[in-house]
């Protein structure tokens, strides 16, 4: 009985080594545009609270299941008063559009540059169509992203 509650609720295991999927280039223009400008080897956000969501990147994908889909990007902020954390969207037709948030990695303040991650793990059946790379801002400061890239483990059944 444990075991089959472990398989509903336990994250999968690795099936294999992680593939960069994607790699956004700084060419790339973001969705919001209103408070995002390039920077030098990224982007940078004004926010002016008190919270958002700033709409980065959409990026289309096909055949991913069965698998965790990580999103990873460099972080830096500047008199950031509130707190900004990676949010990825994952539509799965038929079935909605579901996220994953970095609540457990969100920065603040004034900071160097930090690497940040957050996994959506898809199962067998679950196919996703369309990925949705945002920056959730709670607050009012200047935030840095660079490096951002989308990763794809398989996983075990």
């Amino acid at each position: 009985m444990f075991r089959w509650l472990k398989s509903l609720f336990g994250v999968p295991e690795p099936a294999g080594p992680p593939q960069l999927l994607r790699s956004v280039s700084i060419q790339q223009p973001t969705i919001t545009q209103d408070i995002v400008t390039l920077d030098a080897d990224g982007w940078r956000i004004e926010a002016q609270g008190p919270a958002e969501s700033v709409r980065l990147f959409e990026i289309s994908v096909a055949n991913l299941e069965q698998c965790m889909i990580t999103y990873r990007a460099e972080v830096r902020t500047e008199s950031l008063a509130g707190k900004c954390y990676l949010e990825m969207w994952c539509r799965v037709p038929g079935r909605g559009e579901f996220f994953s948030k970095g609540l457990n990695q969100t920065v603040t303040g004034t900071t160097a540059w930090s690497q940040h991650e957050i996994p959506f793990y898809l199962r067998a059946g679950q196919k996703a169509d369309l990925l949705k790379l945002n920056l959730a801002v709670e607050g009012t400061g200047s935030i840095w992203l660079r490096r951002v890239e989308i990763y794809k483990t398989p996983l075990t059944s």
